[in-house]
């Protein structure tokens, strides 16, 4: 019963045009219910998150009720845009940015009727469910036997020294470069970032990646000695006892959160869908925070190991037309170094 999941993730571009194009895909799932008798869920998360949220349902009275669709961050960003509340979907996990900016479009999602004790305020339609930390990656051994010096800063990372040696994301295929060009703009503003990009691109050459977690595969592999990836999974690797270790840039650890919310369709509202999210939220934070570090609702911790020294937030607030602003950065600089 837990291959529920359809994961239209490979090959997806970080980009809105991408969207429409699965808009006419069918859905799979377990249960004695046709699929419009569950809950559908469209999510763009990882393996981890969609476990931890299919234990807490399925542990709590919900198995074969629900059928989760999983999409590419912009597939599914492009498609709550295009279709609104016309979207096939009664539930969506998403990144918060592209929630908060499909609501302000459409008009989509519904208020919550529970309580949502979150250490920081979210909207009212909708729960945070992970929050993830950009930070700089290293292989130890390779940073000695190249006699390497360690870097500070993402700046650091333009540095000729480095020229072979680095791979990061490329903000038009992955989110998690996002964290990146914001610590970069909001340090140095947007010609500085661009200028320093364009060095990190230059040293990076056939290592950008489309990935979020390709540099760190790549850091594992001994590929390359330095990346640029999510904090929490290079803190796993180095408590694994891997040659990998982790500095927290000095432009600040910047993140991204996750949520859930319900799709409003009035009548058609699937009322299952607002037990399942609290259900989510309150039985299914424990595995959820196992992977996803961060403390998000009071009375949630962050272990000493996964407390970054320098947590910041980027001044403006996050919307999809501020990702679009920064990505044609990225495509200046990506211009600028030969790409």
């Amino acid at each position: 019963m837990k291959k529920r999941t359809m994961n239209l993730r490979r090959g997806a571009a970080f980009t809105l045009a991408a969207a429409v194009a699965v808009t006419g895909m069918g859905l799979t799932g377990c249960g004695s219910g046709s699929s419009d008798d569950q809950v559908i869920i469209y999510s763009n998360a990882d393996e981890e998150a969609i476990t931890a949220m299919e234990n807490a349902l399925d542990s709590n009275g919900y198995e074969g009720k629900y059928v989760f669709q999983t999409f590419g961050t912009s597939e599914l960003g492009g498609k709550l845009l295009a279709e609104g509340t016309d979207i096939e979907a009664d539930m969506v996990t998403m990144s918060t940015f592209y929630v908060e900016s499909a609501q302000e479009q459409n008009t989509m999602f519904q208020d919550l009727t529970f309580d949502v004790d979150t250490i920081d305020e979210f909207e009212a339609y909708c729960a945070p469910i992970t929050s993830q930390e950009g930070t700089i990656i290293v292989n130890t051994e390779m940073m000695e036997e190249n006699d390497l010096p360690m870097p500070e800063s993402i700046a650091d990372l333009a540095d000729p020294v480095y020229e072979g040696f680095v791979s990061v994301t490329d903000i038009s295929a992955s989110s998690t470069a996002w964290l990146l060009v914001q610590a970069l703009v909001s340090e140095y503003g947007e010609d500085g970032a661009k200028d320093i990009l364009t060095g990190i691109y230059e040293n990076v050459g056939d290592h950008l990646e489309d990935s979020g977690s390709a540099p760190l595969k790549k850091v594992r592999a001994g590929e390359v000695a330095i990346g640029f990836g999510l904090r929490q999974q290079a803190v796993a690797d180095k408590a694994d006892g891997l040659p990998i270790d982790y500095i927290d840039p000095a432009e600040g650890n910047f993140s991204l959160t996750e949520s859930v919310a319900i799709v409003d369709k009035g009548d058609d509202t699937n009322p299952l869908a607002m037990e399942m999210v609290q259900c989510i939220i309150e039985n299914g934070r424990e595995e959820l925070q196992s992977y996803y570090p961060n403390a998000l609702y009071n009375g949630e911790e962050t272990d000493a190991a996964n407390k970054s020294a320098n947590p910041k937030v980027f001044p403006e607030k996050l919307t999809v037309d501020l990702l679009e602003q920064h990505q044609a950065i990225s495509e200046e600089a990506k211009a600028a170094a030969g790409m």
